[in-house]
């Protein structure tokens, strides 16, 4: 009697304790020269591909500290990490399942348009996700709303973010903005060790 009573006592706090964890920022000391994350894209706009690419980003020494390399170019990654935290940030730390906040980031592309991004986000899951470069546990992350720029535009926006602890990065992005469908997906992860 005390076995039927016991494991499914033990599975309902093993289901618990799963859903309801949590994850914080990445500090500098989790970072290790030689990691790289590998991504590629693509552009989709009515069923056909528009554009597509290669993103990276490696770890590396940069003026006797660690910088992340994008292949172009590099940025400290004390400085990324220390940003001056946004009351409506793009990542609201720590991260868990129900979590919710707003986002809002003012911008300006290569071309010279600003806009606004407005989106209301929320954790919905701590799932399995397979990618090209492997099965991680990730949080699923929803941003929803509206974009804006100075040449008039305004539509709606929702990115689907799912971000790896263990990597310490996003592995699948997904965006939507009524012209296009942008995808990008973790292809490779090199670990430093």
């Amino acid at each position: 009697m005390t076995n039927r009573v016991t494991l499914p006592l033990t599975l309902l706090l093993l289901f618990t304790f799963c859903t309801t964890s949590t994850t914080n920022e990445p500090t500098l000391h989790d970072y290790h020269v030689g990691e790289k994350w590998v991504w590629s894209w693509k552009r989709t706009v009515e069923g056909e591909v528009r554009a597509e690419g290669v993103d990276i980003q490696e770890v590396v020494d940069y003026h006797g500290s660690l910088g992340f390399w994008n292949g172009v170019d590099t940025s400290l990654i004390s400085t990324t990490l220390n940003q001056e935290q946004s009351s409506k940030p793009f990542r609201d730390w720590p991260l868990y399942v129900g979590k919710t906040w707003k986002y809002e980031s003012e911008w300006e592309n290569s071309e010279g348009t600003q806009g606004k991004t407005s989106q209301d986000v929320e954790v919905v899951a701590f799932e399995d996700l397979e990618v090209i470069a492997g099965k991680f546990k990730a949080y699923k992350i929803e941003y929803k709303g509206i974009v804006t720029n100075s040449r008039g535009f305004k539509g709606e926006m929702s990115d689907t973010w799912w971000y790896s602890p263990e990597l310490k990065n996003y592995i699948r992005h997904v965006n939507a903005n009524g012209y296009g469908i942008y995808t990008n997906e973790l292809t490779n992860y090199t670990s430093a060790r």
